[in-house]
This record gives structure tokens, C-alpha cells and sequence, in this order.
């Protein structure tokens, strides 16, 4: 393979008016370095994928793609969610390029590991991962309940890569079989490790978000997890039958028990303890009805089969030179 590749980083964007125009300026002098290095070549692009924002987002997008070759934009029609928006990207530049990197846009994610991605793209890798050595620049809560959920989803079989997000390089065959994917519940994370083919790490410190809210509170966080787990592990469902089973004979050996009291004749009120157990069985049940429930309606939007993403609007470089 030659060494000047064809190389498109992809960067959703949700209410990012605050961060782009120096994330922008960040990658376009990494890129003008890469093509001195003969990394890349002169038709790689950044692509920014606006992810219905409420702010000057996608104007700002727009004036990058007027005011330089390198930068092309992505509107969609409305806020489909961080991994339909990054994974609508991927699709839509798969074809025209050697290989893509998929990079959030607030510059925690170290932009100088991108060429040490490249080259191991060239030395024959399909997926090279962007893995943190160390989460320094977040709080405590945010470290511990990141181990947590890694750790988490190894438990429950999810072959995932620890301390990874959504920062790799792909190749375009690595990409065009992740479009052989169907589900409409995408948890990237998980699925890319599906995809196969040769993989490396790449290991870089994180840094601060150089401005703007973070986009991932502790709610979607949850929910971002739960979705996770959900999508690519049915262990929940299986450690609900155990329980359920573990209950069953908690109940056998205590019906044994209150038989035994009542014969010799030591049987009292017991009220408390009544209401104690009917509650947290009922308890247990309403939490595992809604567990299935979950997978259920899992089910229900894979079967519906709606689009994961509707684009409104793709501005390139080619386009401007169509238009002319």
C-alpha cells in the first residue's frame, strides 16, 4: 500500500458552537503536517456531522466548507443520537476513502495519535483503537463509574476494548463490514470488535474539554450503558432466572420451616416480616417485568425497520466544484 493514504476523520457534532472553529484550526494544521509528512493525501477530509443542533452549530460547519478545501459537512434532518450521527458518517464517507477516524469534537481526545493511527493503518492494521492511559482531567464520580461500566460489560460477555470510547481509524473494508450490520439499537463500542480483522491500540492521555457542556451527564450515561448491556448480553435476563430459581428455594426451605413452627407451637404474629417479604418479591417481579420489557422493546424497533439517521444535507468539496 502506498504510504500517502486517503484518510476521512469523522466528528459528530451536538451543540458544539463553542468548541469548533478551535477544533477546526487543530485538525487542519494536523492534516497540513500529515501531508508535509506524506501521511495522507490531498483529497483527505474532515467531515463534521451535525447532529440536529439547536445552536449556530451547522453555520459555523458551513463556513468552514467555504472558507477550506479540507472540511466537508453533514446536516441531519434531526437529532438522531451521538452513535446514529457518527455512524451515519462513517457510511457516508466509506466509499470515498482508504480509511476514516471517528473523533468527538471537544479535543479530550489527544488529535497528535492520529498520524501513529495511520501508520498502523499502512503497516496492514483494520482497526486501531484509541485507549487512555489515564483519565486524569475527570472527576472521581466519572472515573470510578467509567471502570465501572467496563468492567461491567466484560461481566456480562460484551466484548468491548477497556478505556475505549469512540476514537479508532477504520479501513474502508473494516467499514464496509460494519454496514452489514442491520440493528437500529447501535452500540458501537461493541459492534466494531464484531466486525473482526486485524486490530491494534493506540494510547494517548485525555485531556480537558477545551469548552462547552459535556454532552454525556449521568442520566444518559445510565441510559447509554443499560443500552449496551441490553444490546449485546441477554446475561440480565439469565441472572433474573437464577434468582428467580434462588427465591424458589428460599421460599421451599421457609415454608418447611413455618410448617415445623406451627406443629410444636411457637407460630407468632409475624407481620412485619409478611409485608417485608410480599415487598420485595413484588418488588423483584416489577423489576424483572421491565427488564424483559426493555429487551421487548428492543425488539420492537429492530422489527419496525426505521432509518436510523435522515440526512438533509451533504456539503463537500466535489459539490462546490458540480455547482460551478
Amino acid at each position: 500500500m502506498s504510504k500517502s493514504v486517503n484518510l476521512y476523520v469523522v466528528v459528530p457534532c451536538y451543540n458544539e458552537e463553542a468548541v469548533l472553529h478551535e477544533t477546526s484550526k487543530q485538525m487542519l494544521e494536523l492534516f497540513g503536517e500529515m501531508k508535509n509528512d506524506g501521511l495522507i493525501n490531498d483529497n483527505s477530509r474532515i467531515v463534521f456531522v451535525d447532529d440536529g443542533s439547536k445552536d449556530k452549530t451547522w453555520s459555523i460547519i458551513d463556513e468552514l466548507t467555504k472558507a477550506h478545501t479540507e472540511i466537508s459537512g453533514i446536516k441531519l434532518a434531526k437529532n438522531a443520537g451521538h452513535q446514529n450521527a457518527l455512524f451515519g458518517g462513517l457510511m457516508t464517507v466509506k466509499d470515498d476513502c482508504d480509511c476514516a477516524i471517528s473523533i468527538d469534537a471537544d479535543l479530550q481526545d489527544d488529535i497528535h495519535v492520529i498520524p501513529d493511527m495511520v501508520r498502523n493503518f499502512i503497516d496492514g492494521y483494520d482497526v486501531v483503537y484509541g485507549v487512555r492511559n489515564k483519565r486524569d482531567t475527570d472527576t472521581f464520580f466519572k472515573r470510578t463509574t467509567a471502570v465501572g461500566f467496563y468492567k461491567l460489560m466484560q461481566f456480562m460477555g460484551v466484548n468491548i476494548v477497556f478505556n475505549h470510547a469512540d476514537y479508532r481509524l477504520m479501513s474502508k473494508r473494516a467499514l464496509d463490514g460494519l454496514a452489514q450490520f442491520p440493528e437500529r439499537n447501535l452500540f458501537l463500542r461493541g459492534m466494531v470488535p464484531l466486525v473482526g480483522y486485524r486490530s491494534t491500540n493506540v494510547y494517548y492521555d485525555r485531556n480537558e474539554r477545551f469548552a462547552g457542556e459535556s454532552k454525556y451527564p449521568l442520566k444518559k450515561m445510565l441510559s447509554f450503558a443499560f443500552d449496551g448491556i441490553t444490546s449485546f448480553s441477554i446475561s440480565p435476563i439469565r441472572m433474573i432466572s437464577a434468582f428467580g430459581a434462588i427465591v424458589c428455594v428460599f421460599a421451599f426451605v421457609m415454608a418447611i420451616y413455618a410448617l415445623v413452627q406451627k406443629i410444636i407451637g411457637h407460630t407468632g404474629a409475624g407481620w412485619a416480616s409478611l409485608m417485608v417479604s410480599i415487598w420485595f418479591i413484588g418488588g423483584v417481579q416489577l423489576l424483572s417485568v421491565g427488564l424483559i420489557g426493555e429487551y421487548i422493546g428492543k425488539l420492537y424497533k429492530e422489527v419496525k425497520r426505521r432509518p436510523r439517521y435522515i440526512i438533509e444535507a451533504y456539503v463537500n468539496e466535489k459539490e462546490k466544484e458540480d455547482d460551478k
